[in-house]
């Protein structure tokens, strides 16, 4: 099997918002059966981030294998001191190549360099992989609570940790 070129990349070519909200809406509704709501979640997301509403230091990044786009994080401004990671995803057919790590390792990069002293994050229990990603990274479960959100019964989470 040839090796594949693996490479994150900044968000900033035509096309890479459209990719994040659409790759979302279709993986989420694939693996869990999440409607249409969470797409729209994660449209409003992207475009707070593309219209930089948000106050303080914002970045995010495109993982792509061979040249395709395959995974996405984003780190905007919680408030003064702690950073936010948004929107982690990694395509399905490139799980296996640590695009989730990579992504989530350049999230913290930036916000140490931003000055930002902690970062969190919100989730939902359902995400193992991602949950799994994110404890290997040093993050802590500080809350949970039950929702009925994008037509299921789900817990969400809040993740933190120093930086």
């Amino acid at each position: 099997m040839a090796e594949r070129e693996v490479a994150i990349r900044t968000l900033d070519h035509p096309g890479d918002l459209g990719w994040v909200v659409m790759a979302h809406g279709e993986f989420y509704d694939r693996e869990f059966g999440w409607d249409t709501s969470f797409e729209a979640l994660v449209a409003r997301i992207v475009a707070d981030y593309a219209d930089a509403r948000e106050p303080g230091p914002q970045a995010a990044w495109i993982a792509e294998v061979d040249g395709v786009r395959a995974g996405c994080v984003f780190c905007v401004c919680a408030d003064d001191r702690t950073a936010k990671l948004r929107l982690l995803l990694v395509d399905p057919a490139a799980r296996g190549l640590g695009l989730g790590a990579r992504l989530v390792e350049e999230c913290l990069r930036f916000a140490r360099a931003a000055g930002y002293e902690a970062i969190t994050l919100w989730t939902n229990d359902v995400l193992g992989a991602a949950r799994r990603i994110y404890q290997k990274h040093g993050f802590e479960l500080v809350a949970e609570e039950p929702h009925d959100s994008f037509g299921h019964h789900l817990v969400g989470q809040t993740w933190q940790r120093h930086l």
